[in-house]
């Protein structure tokens, strides 16, 4: 008996020892920033930048991590004290639940190794999230609403059309007030169980991708095994979200259910962070047709800032994806969709922003054009179609 309990106290000093190192040591080597900051652009670029009130980020996995997001990290992309260091107004939080070892871009199987089993319990999660998708993604909901309750009404968690207006109408005495959205990267979040759409809804989530980079009960991903579009549940769940006032990501989806979501949804549609096949011929990427019906929709589209959605170097690429989707469709249907702390190499954190002022200024692009870019498409898409 005393062998074991020796065995049990070594095991559980492991466990503590694991909870305060594995999860930063993951972070840092999955989230890399090619340039630290400081980050330098020329006045003008700077003086534009500093003249737009409104700036937004369609995609960050910030939460996945167990960061305090209240406190300036040393680490990854986002947080909120670098997010009022952007001057950015709001951003969107995305949950992700499962994600398969070894993930690439061209095909991963639904029963692969899950990664995010030992991150959440090296984390210290409750054994509650260690086996469960919805657990996990409800966990996550509700550490950025404790979040936004710390910072004492200088945060506010964006839920509906009302929300966006108070956190308008707060920024304009007062810029350090930010906001945040959540949204799901997966639907497998929901366990095959259209009850737990509601659950998700009412813990406040306001986007959700049908699929992430497996197939699922949904239907297939754009990087799965079928190619499927979506199944009898895929479409009982997208007619669900119109009905709750969801957005639909299709960020991850095969293009069977980005055809099929566009052809069933009555509701404006998302793609929270990708590139276009114009500028890397990439499957996970959008092409023209893909992007003129997106427009159609009356969607939009936030182009993503790591390699593998816009090739490299990554700078230039990101502002000819955004140009292309302007040229095509126009201004109004594309945005910023980093992909910040999603598992990915980037050129610069959220304190970068202002690089991608002064890549359209070089491009010829105008300041409504710009302010467009970085902030005002969200901002009027998020008023005309929240609840």
């Amino acid at each position: 008996m005393k062998k074991v309990l020796i065995f049990l106290v070594i095991l559980f000093v492991i466990y503590l020892i694991g909870i305060n190192t594995v999860p930063s040591y993951v972070e840092s080597s999955r989230n890399p920033v090619k340039i630290e900051s400081p980050y330098e652009v020329s006045p003008e670029a700077q003086e534009l930048y500093n003249r737009l009130d409104f700036i937004s980020d369609l995609h960050c996995d910030a939460l996945l991590w167990g960061r305090d997001l209240t406190k300036r990290g040393d680490r990854g992309h986002v947080d909120f004290p670098r997010m009022r260091e952007a001057h950015v107004s709001l951003e969107m939080f995305t949950i992700v639940s499962k994600s398969p070892a070894g993930q690439n871009m061209q095909e991963n199987s639904e029963d692969t190794f899950d990664n995010i089993t030992p991150l959440t319990i090296m984390k210290g999660e409750s054994p509650m999230n260690w086996f469960s998708l919805i657990n996990r993604t409800l966990s996550q909901a509700q550490a950025l609403e404790g979040f936004v309750t710390k910072e004492d009404g200088k945060a506010i968690l964006v839920k509906s059309k009302a929300d966006l207006e108070n956190l308008l109408e707060k920024r304009k005495s007062d810029p350090a007030v930010i906001g945040a959205m959540l949204g799901i990267e997966g639907a497998h979040a929901l366990e095959g169980n259209l009850e737990n759409l509601k659950a998700v809804y009412e813990a406040g989530i306001r986007m959700i991708g049908p699929t992430h980079f497996f197939d699922n009960e949904l239907g297939g991903s754009a990087h799965g095994e079928s190619g499927d579009g979506l199944s009898e549940f895929g479409k009982q769940v997208v007619k669900r979200m119109n009905e709750l006032g969801i957005f639909i990501d299709l960020a991850h989806a095969s293009p069977a259910i980005v055809e099929d979501v566009l052809e069933l949804s009555t509701k404006p549609v998302i793609v929270s962070h990708t590139g276009v096949r114009a500028i890397l011929d990439s499957q996970r990427n959008l092409s023209d047709e893909q992007i003129q019906k997106i427009a159609e929709n009356g969607g939009i589209i936030g182009i993503a800032f790591f390699d593998m959605a816009v090739g490299t170097p990554e700078l230039p690429n990101i502002i000819a994806s955004i140009k292309h989707v302007r040229d095509l469709v126009g201004i109004e249907y594309v945005a910023l969709g980093s992909d910040y702390d999603g598992s990915v190499a980037v050129p610069f954190d959220i304190t970068g922003l202002p690089l991608i002022v002064e890549g359209l200024m070089k491009e010829g692009f105008t300041e409504a054009e710009i302010r467009a870019v970085m902030g005002e498409n969200v901002k009027n898409f998020f008023l005309k179609n929240l609840n």
